[in-house]
């Protein structure tokens, strides 16, 4: 009777696990779905007055990781095209010696975007963090967001959930390392984000309100 008992409850527990897989495949492919329509290149794009630039791995002695290095330099030639007037670097910068958004502006200034135009966020350390912290400290209420793609939906799923009216231009310029494990890792993370932006709605780090229209 017992081990009657015991399969039934592992059955139930796979079933309950399958479900929830099921439900994580689902919503990566809605994310995609929805994001499809709003993706675009640094041509195509529409005229947007801020690019929100989501930060990335910093090696030691500051040399950005390939993923970040593409995504400043794309976010350079959405400034240069004249299709933003604005760069926001968010990234980490919880420590002393690792600074995501200011290596970010040095490689945005060598590509010749103005220091006047380049706004950093020290305090962007997740994508939901970026996009919160775009609308509530920075006031951007519409934006070209710039990263990968695979990490794009995930991305403007977040950003219009918190209010924020995004599109997006994909910074894909090279083949990178590990590709295969982001995209896996977007599944779960995916699903978090649905969490935060639906359930449980977290307030990350705050502080003053820095609209980035008065900042020259």
């Amino acid at each position: 009777m017992r081990a009657h008992w015991i399969v039934h409850l592992l059955m139930a527990l796979l079933l309950m696990v399958l479900g929830g897989v099921g439900l994580i495949v689902v919503l990566r492919g809605w994310t995609n779905y929805r994001s499809a329509a709003d993706t675009f290149t640094v041509d195509t794009v529409p005229v947007r007055g801020v690019a929100v630039v989501f930060g990335a791995g910093v090696w030691p002695g500051g040399r950005l990781s390939a993923i970040l290095e593409d995504r400043v330099y794309t976010a350079a030639a959405l400034y240069h095209a004249g299709k933003v007037s604005k760069l926001l670097m968010t990234g980490d910068n919880r420590t002393l010696d690792y600074n995501e958004p200011g290596h970010m502006r040095a490689y945005a200034l060598e590509l010749g975007v103005p220091d006047k135009d380049i706004v950093l966020d020290y305090a962007g350390r997740r994508t939901y963090d970026s996009c919160y912290r775009a609308v509530h400290i920075f006031k951007v209420d519409t934006a070209i967001l710039v990263t990968q793609s695979y990490h794009m939906d995930r991305a403007l799923f977040i950003a219009r959930g918190l209010g924020l009216d995004a599109v997006g231009v994909v910074a894909d310029r090279r083949d990178y390392v590990h590709i295969r494990h982001y995209w896996w890792r977007e599944m779960l993370a995916t699903a978090l984000a649905a969490v935060e932006v639906y359930v449980t709605h977290p307030v990350p780090v705050l502080g003053e309100e820095l609209p980035i229209w008065d900042q020259r």
